[in-house]
């Protein structure tokens, strides 16, 4: 009986259509909803039949079928606590032969608590999760409850990157010795790839594909198959950057932001050893999901990035050479937009954390 109740509640909270539209350079974007009465939504995940999954950051992944979600049972148990809970998914591109899941969230551990990622095989009822295991803890733990990241990619190759926070703790991003504030890439099982680029170095964490990270809670491929992240400066100072083998991004040595005092971060701007951003924001717009567009719906798109603000409420698509900020998409329905997604037929999806609802773009003519 629980389980038909739950049912029920989310079958009235999936509403049609709504007569609405947003405003855009490509012409009005029809706005679906999706799913609604959603406490936290973190990320969405496609399956290949239609219908797809969503993470509440208190613990839940939720199964989305036409008008009816179900909770999704046997997730791991989440520290839910600040920014920590139960955050992305990721449907691997073998999903229809492995039936596999991938999840990362706030692992309890002795001293506080870690990023970690785990998978499992979902039920061709998707109401469970089999199999589950967690193939990779980020080390230290730490009593922090920020900055967790966490986004999860499937490379071109079949591996994973992970994006990791500094969890509050500034000069850990230096730090090699730990996972703190850097990008990691693990296989599918948690081993690591003998290609990583600090594989074999004392004092290294070998997991570590990119470090100097302070909070990068957004990432996607680009067509040629490169790693992006969207990023949270300080005060000022959020970034977007392409991802390179083995590179330093500088925080906190360097930032185009200050701290929350008004103080200097770091040396200034630049270092030599150090990565540049490809594109920053100052003021803050506390930037979460990206996704970069294949242009399937809107052709003049294809390879513009989507990037969600948190703190401004809209979703901001970048493009050009040097990237830049072309375009902000708002209205009332996005507010606090968390995670921006392609899905298969090329419409663009995105979470309202603000109003616990899903919503889908399509071309409104």
């Amino acid at each position: 009986m629980r389980w038909i109740f739950i049912a029920l509640i989310f079958t009235m909270t999936a509403l049609p259509a709504l007569a609405q539209t947003l405003p855009s350079s490509a012409g009005p974007l029809r706005i679906t909803k999706m799913q609604g009465g959603l406490d936290t939504p973190w990320a969405i995940g496609f399956l290949p039949d239609g219908s797809f999954l969503v993470t509440e950051r208190g613990g839940t992944l939720l199964y989305v079928s036409g008008d009816a979600a179900v909770r999704v049972r046997n997730v791991p148990k989440v520290v839910d606590k600040g920014q920590g809970g139960l955050l992305d998914v990721m449907i691997p591109r073998d999903f229809a032969i492995s039936r596999e899941v991938f999840l990362t969230y706030a692992r309890k551990q002795k001293g506080g608590s870690s990023t970690a990622v785990a998978v499992g095989q979902l039920s061709k009822d998707g109401r469970s999760l089999r199999n589950v295991r967690t193939i990779f803890t980020a080390s230290p733990a730490s009593k922090s409850t920020r900055h967790f990241g966490s986004r999860l990619i499937e490379s071109r190759d079949g591996s994973l990157f992970v994006t990791l926070g500094e969890r509050g703790d500034r000069e850990a991003a230096q730090d090699q010795s730990g996972h703190t504030g850097s990008i990691i890439r693990i296989n599918r099982d948690g081993s690591v790839p003998s290609d990583n680029p600090f594989v074999g170095q004392d004092g290294v964490r070998s997991e570590i594909w990119s470090y100097g990270h302070r909070n990068p809670q957004g990432a996607a491929l680009d067509a040629q198959g490169n790693l992006w992240v969207s990023e949270h400066g300080a005060k000022g100072g959020d970034e977007i950057n392409r991802i390179q083998k083995g590179a330093n991004y500088g925080w906190p040595v360097i930032s185009y932001g200050r701290h929350y005092s008004g103080a200097k971060i770091g040396v200034g701007t630049a270092k030599v050893g150090m990565e540049q951003p490809d594109f920053y924001w100052d003021p803050s717009i506390a930037p979460a999901g990206m996704m970069i567009y294949s242009g399937k719906l809107w052709p003049q798109w294809r390879g513009n990035a989507f990037v969600g603000s948190l703190k401004l409420d809209y979703i901001s698509r970048l493009a050009g050479n040097p990237l830049h900020e072309v375009e902000q998409i708002k209205g009332d329905v996005t507010e606090r937009v968390r995670d921006v997604v392609e899905a298969p037929d090329g419409s663009i999806w995105f979470i309202s954390e603000g109003l616990g609802a899903i919503y889908r773009l399509t071309p409104a003519n």
